[in-house]
């Protein structure tokens, strides 16, 4: 009788070993094997993490105010030289990625997008050139809201962003969308009437050569 019992226990343990063997791991069972990792690529850089912090503004005296870039903006910059030299050695493609992985971590970053903007300028798509200009200008003039004083060009941390919206005049008036491109002007003189870029000039130039190229194109 022993010997019988034994083998059944015996058979009993195969037969509950097969069935743990083909059943799938279930939620909460622990696996004990250990976890695969992927080999390090010494190439490639972690994607930043998004910054919280927006673009502000500074008083630096005399009604005079600065536009202050994200501290995540600020640690690009030798990131945005590299893609100015990418560009300037005709590796557009390459450049434009680059530019797009830095804002992937840093949405408020005006300079970004102005890159962006002249990039798509260049290859004479008015449509996008205007969407990136747009969000750079919109980031600008956010920032600057109804500020009792002027915003000069002169300060380096006001520059891309009057240069942004000078694109984006130019871009509105070649759309002939000369409306949205008066309200640009407005707001550019209204934060430096010394309008340092000439854009006034520069909207009523682009959108009358906008006009007379229409008039002039067969129905």
């Amino acid at each position: 009788m022993a010997n019988d019992r034994s083998d059944e226990q015996r058979s009993d343990q195969q037969r509950r070993g097969k069935q743990s063997a083909g059943r799938p791991r279930g939620a909460g069972e622990t696996s004990h094997r250990k976890p695969t990792t992927q080999a390090p690529q010494a190439n490639r850089r972690k994607v930043p993490q998004r910054a919280s912090m927006a673009i502000r503004v500074r008083h630096v005296g005399a009604g005079e105010f600065e536009l202050l870039h994200p501290r995540c903006a600020l640690e690009r910059a030798e990131d945005m030289d590299e893609a100015r030299h990418m560009v300037a050695a005709g590796e557009i493609e390459i450049a434009i990625d680059e530019i797009r992985w830095l804002l992937s971590g840093c949405h408020d970053f005006i300079e970004a997008h102005r890159q962006l903007g002249e990039l798509a300028l260049a290859e004479d798509d008015l449509s996008l050139a205007r969407g990136h200009f747009g969000i750079a200008y919109q980031l600008g003039a956010k920032a600057a809201g109804e500020l009792k004083g002027t915003l000069p060009y002169r300060l380096e941390g006001n520059q891309g962003f009057y240069e942004s919206g000078k694109g984006l005049v130019w871009c509105l008036a070649r759309l002939g969308k000369a409306d949205l491109a008066d309200e640009v002007v407005k707001t550019l003189l209204r934060l430096d009437p010394s309008d340092p870029l000439a854009v006034q000039r520069l909207a009523a130039e682009t959108t009358a050569r906008t006009d007379k190229s229409d008039r002039t194109q067969p129905e």
